[in-house]
């Protein structure tokens, strides 16, 4: 394992090294949250396709193909559908708006009164996908080194940590170029025709294993409708992936790169799937399906390629992760902190926005730590933020992009409303049931709608301030600290 190791290690080294390179470039609010709106199509579509595919994309992803067989690809096939959508329909616009987070966005659409409960619900969403994504390093790490999952999680998570405190998404961005290279090259070119021939060839695979293994909606009509509501859509709203939106150099990169990033993910769904296929043919009594990925890897492939393989992972875990702390930490910054601060700072007062900003990366960080090495049950805990996520903003943030007669009253009366019934639904039929989902979008969808025709239309100033932006004629605030919400009565 000699070389293995040495392969992760000189990996890591790295992964800080660009964080450093990344320190000098992050010179201004934009350049640390957004990398200066500057990425061109091949750089954003890798870094794109970087974030949306983690560890359940590639574990979890093998893990279901071992399961269930080529149907198990639906998970991250909906996630590639998702990215699909958002750059193909709503991309370009979104980075016209040029704002920081989801919830600036809100309230630049109904009028400044809608972000607040919103920023709540998407930094919970946004911490918890940081928090699983930190756990997986200690499968991994497990794997290599067979080590403690305290110290695996502190080590792979220090080290996310450092590289995005110290360059913002101009680190990240970079890291998860280099992600996207290695995730290619290590599951796509590598594992997945070695695991095929490994396992006799697909001839072999169908004589081995029941039909339904290549039945490709044999995962379930109503799993797959349930991974559309809470993937596809989630995919159209999380602020880790609008953050990455942000950093397009213009609406055209933004749609073409997003759509090349979406069939990349299709892609690399299909892989995995056969991955796990072919990993049931060759080990068919593991005790978990998670546990497909690393016991091909580690008993199937040479040397030097097994450690390549398993950076692939790495690279993986170390992407969605890095890309879930800084929404989380902007969310907690610009949507919450911010607006506690416009109370209590001093007109006028003069604040670092770039120093604020890294604190605020290194606070969430050490919590994501904290919280990784105290949860134990993070599918449950991923589940509720997504059906959150859903089932609370879904309705007001589309609702505002494609129906002018929203209002702020209907859009808080919806994720009000859709959140309450997520949490009661969740509470009476259990966590990761599949009807809170669906009877809190409906909820939210029916609040959205009548109290909006019941209320007043949103004023005709706001509409005129939010159609110049989603036109690109808008110019971004000069002042950083500037937010949206100060803007709008401005434009009254």
């Amino acid at each position: 394992m000699a070389v293995d190791y040495l392969v992760i290690v000189v990996y890591l080294a790295g992964m800080l090294a660009m964080g450093w390179w990344g320190m000098r470039r992050a010179k201004s609010k934009s350049e640390f949250l957004v990398a200066g709106r500057r990425l061109g199509p091949a750089m954003y579509s890798g870094t794109m396709a970087a974030i949306v595919l983690g560890g359940a994309s590639t574990i979890g992803g093998v893990g279901l193909g071992y399961q269930y067989g080529l149907s198990g690809a639906w998970m991250v096939f909906t996630i590639g559908l998702g990215l699909l959508a958002l750059s193909v329909f709503f991309s370009a616009r979104i980075a016209r708006l040029k704002v920081y987070t989801v919830s600036e966005m809100l309230d630049l659409r109904y009028g400044g009164r809608a972000g607040v409960i919103s920023g709540l619900v998407m930094w919970a969403y946004t911490l918890m996908l940081a928090v699983t994504s930190t756990i997986a390093y200690a499968t991994i790490f497990d794997v290599l080194f067979d080590m403690n999952r305290t110290l695996a999680i502190v080590l792979g998570g220090s080290i996310v940590v450092a590289y995005s405190t110290l360059g913002g998404m101009w680190s990240i961005t970079l890291t998860d170029m280099v992600q996207f290279v290695v995730k290619t090259i290590g599951v796509l070119l590598l594992l997945l025709p070695i695991a095929v021939v490994k396992a006799g060839g697909f001839a072999e695979m169908k004589a081995h294993l029941p039909t339904e293994y290549f039945d490709p909606l044999g995962i379930g009509g109503e799993t797959i409708f349930t991974y559309v509501l809470i993937y596809t859509f989630g995919m159209l709203i999380g602020q880790d992936i609008w953050q990455r939106v942000f950093t397009a150099r213009s609406d055209r990169t933004a749609r073409w790169g997003g759509t090349v990033a979406g069939t990349y993910c299709l892609a690399y769904a299909v892989a995995g799937a056969v991955i796990g296929t072919a990993a049931k043919v060759l080990y068919p009594n593991l005790a978990s399906a998670d546990d497909a990925f690393a016991t091909i890897v580690k008993d199937e492939l040479p040397m030097g390629v097994r450690g390549l393989v398993l950076a692939a992972a790495l690279a993986a875990v170390m992407s969605t992760s890095s890309g879930a702390l800084i929404a989380c930490a902007t969310v907690a910054n610009n949507d919450i902190w911010s607006r506690l601060r416009g109370i209590v700072r001093p007109e006028g007062e003069q604040h670092d926005e770039v120093k604020g900003n890294r604190a605020f990366i290194l606070l969430m960080g050490l919590a994501v730590i904290a919280t990784a090495i105290a949860l134990n049950d993070v599918v449950q805990a991923l589940t509720v933020a997504y059906n959150l996520l859903v089932g609370g903003l879904l309705v007001p943030i589309l609702g505002g992009l494609l129906w002018k007669r929203g209002t702020a009253q209907g859009a808080l009366a919806s994720v009000a409303v859709g959140g309450l019934a997520v949490i009661g639904l969740m509470a009476t039929y259990g966590i990761l049931a599949n009807e809170p989902v669906y009877y809190g979008l409906l909820a939210s969808l029916a609040a959205y709608v009548v109290v909006s025709l019941a209320t007043r239309p949103t004023d005709a100033a706001v509409l005129a301030a939010w159609r110049e932006r989603l036109a690109g004629r808008g110019a971004e605030p000069e002042n950083a600290s500037e937010t949206v919400s100060e803007q709008v009565p401005a434009a009254q």
